[in-house]
């Protein structure tokens, strides 16, 4: 599926241009490279074991027949962010997307999640999706306030739902928002990170 609009430049809260476009299936080994790259902290807590090849080889097929929308950034040269939207292609959610989102620690809080999720919701929104939904462990408290930040309202606790990589139970967390309700959360996060805000 090609996403018309890209590459779009998104800036870092100092003012730094970032670029971000849609996974290519050429970026597979810089995807995989980039989530290497994370400390397995972040990893812990990941829904799938993304240091994997052969999960990587089922996510860019799955990008390919169009379930999945995956936006990289890329700073010179590298992937430093990844924001993923899951999607049925039938039955009666159809409207729902599942987002994920992955920075390079060293870029965290200086607006790259929220511009990147930014990207992706207008993707959502031009594919028919009208609700997104969240499901963060509930030790991902960055993850968590970013989204509450975004809108995302807390719909379920799953007590010992998930396992993170060591084999610990955790506590999954749903939450969801309207996508007509995103857009205002996200207008007034884009302007607090914009580099001309005092």
């Amino acid at each position: 599926m090609k996403l018309e609009g890209f590459p779009q430049t998104v800036f870092l809260r100092d003012g730094t241009p970032v670029a971000v476009r849609p996974l290519a299936a050429a970026d597979a080994k810089a995807l995989l490279e980039f989530y290497r790259s994370l400390p397995e902290e972040d990893r812990l807590y990941l829904k799938d074991d993304v240091t994997d090849a052969g999960w990587l080889q089922r996510f860019v097929a799955l990008v390919g027949s169009g379930e999945v929308v995956s936006l990289i950034a890329e700073r010179a040269g590298k992937v430093v962010a990844e924001a993923t939207l899951y999607r049925a292609l039938r039955g009666w959610s159809m409207h729902v997307g599942e987002i994920r989102i992955s920075v390079a620690p060293a870029l965290r809080r200086d607006g790259l999640g929220t511009s990147i999720a930014r990207e992706l919701v207008k993707v959502a929104t031009r594919l028919g999706v009208e609700k997104m939904v969240i499901e963060v462990v509930e030790n991902q408290v960055g993850a968590r306030r970013m989204f509450r930040k975004l809108g995302f309202r807390q719909e379920a606790v799953l007590r010992s739902h998930v396992k993170d990589i060591n084999g610990t139970k955790r506590n999954l967390i749903l939450a969801s928002t309207d996508v007509s309700h995103i857009w205002d959360a996200m207008e007034a996060l884009v302007a607090d990170f914009s580099p001309s805000a005092e």
